[in-house]
């Protein structure tokens, strides 16, 4: 390749990347700004992760708590009691559920947001929010949680006939193992029922 050809293509490829750069940029912008929105269709869920995540140990902590209430706490003063655990354990999911909500809020954009930008092209991310935006979406997600929770209820309802006699073997050999003789505390059960939303 003579001078004047090597010139002439160092030229092109300077042309080239001069102006396809804006228009990559632009792409790039567009994909942000759609990935943006997907993001903040998807607020409601991120409080819902928010909640489930503030209630998990405080139900394995409420479980704890009835057993202990069940076998070490006297009869007339259980219900108070348990009224102030209650307290207690509502306003940690109350005071929880708003931190991990603005958490993860802060957090999408990196996490989600970012596999959005890699593993979708731009005409796929309208097609996405086309979707978000559909009225058949938003009916699903409407009826979503009213399906999960039926589902829930059939499932420990099928489910808990089966497992409760394994719970309650359980329950015996942890209580073995730890020295504590007698009949699991009244009121234990399995599986645990989830928390209402």
């Amino acid at each position: 390749m003579n001078d004047s050809m090597k010139r002439l293509t160092l030229l092109a490829a300077a042309w080239v990347a001069i102006t396809m750069a804006p228009i990559a940029q632009a792409q790039s912008t567009a994909k942000k700004e759609l990935v943006q929105k997907i993001l903040q269709m998807q607020q409601s869920g991120l409080d819902g992760l928010a909640r489930e995540l503030a209630s998990r140990p405080v139900m394995q902590l409420m479980q704890a708590a009835n057993n202990v209430l069940q076998t070490q706490v006297p009869a007339d003063k259980r219900e108070a009691v348990s009224k102030s655990i209650d307290a207690d354990m509502k306003k940690y999911v109350e005071e929880a559920t708003p931190i991990l909500r603005d958490r993860a809020i802060k957090l999408a954009p990196s996490t989600y947001g970012a596999a959005l930008e890699e593993k979708f092209s731009e005409e796929e991310l309208k097609q996405l929010l086309a979707w978000f935006e559909s009225p058949l979406s938003k009916k699903f997600q409407q009826v979503g949680p009213d399906m999960q929770n039926n589902m829930v209820q059939k499932l420990l309802a099928d489910a808990t006939p089966v497992l409760e006699p394994k719970y309650q073997a359980l329950q015996q050999r942890v209580r073995s193992t730890l020295g504590i003789t007698g009949n699991a505390p009244a009121g234990a059960s399995a599986p645990a029922k989830p928390a209402s939303k």
